[in-house]
């Protein structure tokens, strides 16, 4: 029998809409499955780089709190220094509840339809189809299933996606003070953390701040200790908490599947993430985009290929580039941290965060690379060791 559906997606974040937006304007029929409703809170920085704005703003009018054009570097709280960028901003300032949902509508206008409230349970596929059970115990068939329900999802866990980093993050919203708002105004702050491989962040939001550390998963005393001391260092431990939440993220192994039969998945349900900063939604978004776009003029599991190709092609090397530089900044924070304060460094620094300088483009460049080389971080043949930070491997 004929699927219901051309497409459909799991999962109404910026992956799962990019993808619908694209499944739908390419004439897909498509149906997306959330199973909260939107504009719903999610824990994230939301700050945008040049890269998310490239896919993000020619579709949506992008929901601006704040943009940034003046860093502050710290070194676990010491060694402050600030620099600005006297041309255009390097990030921009989201929420994450009013920037899903400017997805949310371009999805809608583009001819996509979006359940709300629509929890799924089971994932299958035969030859002709895949089948979406819903808790309900209603099923919905497609010729293409997309899966963007995060690394612990049911589509990640259907595909078979392995992890070989896995980080907690920990994070807060408060209510800014106005002398909060003058002082953040324009402004982020990186604190290089305590432990090799941390870091944490103030994010301005306009009425409110983001506030937050990541570190490796298996150090959730130190993580909350690390936010705790973070706070008080800052003056903010004080403030109204609007939001408190946590998440952890999972970078896939070079070689796990991005298919499996009429199945994809991504951004987080992919593991599609830069490793060392841990930035998302930019990948979010090219994946989603492309699978949708692959979605919708496939006519069988074959042709879904050019999919995992994109990704091979475009985002493995940024993730393997921003492996590379973990390693270099987990065993030299302050060598780092020296080298944003020069020029040069911010220069690169200011490149990559408008999207004009990708990682692997940077690694790329002969005299980094023989750095990146000496300082620890060489290339790992796939399938290699586990990443090893502060010690301790993680699988």
């Amino acid at each position: 029998m004929e699927p219901q559906w051309d497409v459909a997606v799991i999962g109404a974040g910026p992956g799962g809409l990019a993808a619908a937006h694209a499944a739908a304007s390419a004439g897909a029929r498509t149906i997306v499955l959330e199973r909260a409703e939107h504009p719903r809170y999610k824990t994230c920085g939301g700050g945008l780089i040049g890269t998310s704005l490239a896919v993000a703003a020619p579709l949506i009018a992008v929901p601006a709190r704040d943009t940034v054009a003046a860093v502050t570097f710290t070194e676990n709280g010491r060694r402050a220094f600030t620099r600005r960028s006297p041309g255009r901003p390097v990030l921009t300032m989201v929420r994450r509840d009013d920037f899903d949902f400017a997805w949310y509508g371009a999805a809608l206008a583009a001819g996509a339809e979006v359940r709300q409230h629509a929890q799924v349970r089971a994932l299958d596929q035969d030859a002709g189809a895949a089948t979406v059970t819903l808790a309900d115990g209603e099923t919905i068939t497609a010729r293409v299933v997309i899966g963007a329900d995060g690394s612990a999802g049911i589509s990640s866990r259907h595909v078979g996606v392995t992890f070989d980093q896995q980080d907690l993050g920990l994070e807060v919203e408060v209510a800014a003070t106005d002398a909060d708002r003058a002082a953040y105004r324009g402004r982020v702050l990186l604190d290089w953390g305590p432990v090799p491989g941390s870091y944490g962040w103030v994010f301005p939001k306009d009425d409110e701040l983001t506030v937050g550390v990541i570190m490796e998963k298996g150090r959730g005393a130190e993580t909350k200790k690390y936010l705790a001391d973070f706070l008080n260092r800052l003056g903010l431990a004080d403030r109204r908490v609007v939001r408190d939440s946590g998440h952890l993220t999972r970078c896939r192994r070079a070689d796990a599947p991005l298919r499996r039969g009429r199945v994809l998945v991504v951004g987080d349900a992919a593991g599609l993430l830069e490793p060392w900063t841990r930035e998302g939604i930019s990948y979010a978004l090219r994946s989603g985009t492309w699978a949708g776009e692959v979605a919708a003029r496939a006519q069988n599991p074959a042709e879904l290929a050019e999919y995992d190709q994109r990704v091979a092609r475009e985002l493995a090397p940024e993730m393997a580039a921003g492996r590379r530089l973990l390693r270099v900044f987990a065993r030299h924070p302050r060598l780092l941290h020296t080298v944003f304060a020069t020029p040069m460094g911010w220069r690169l620094f200011e490149s990559f965060c408008r999207g004009e300088l990708s990682l692997a483009a940077l690694v790329g460049r002969a005299p980094i690379r023989t750095a990146v080389n000496l300082l620890g971080g060489r290339a790992q043949a796939v399938g290699g060791p586990a990443r090893s930070v502060g010690g301790r491997a993680q699988a």
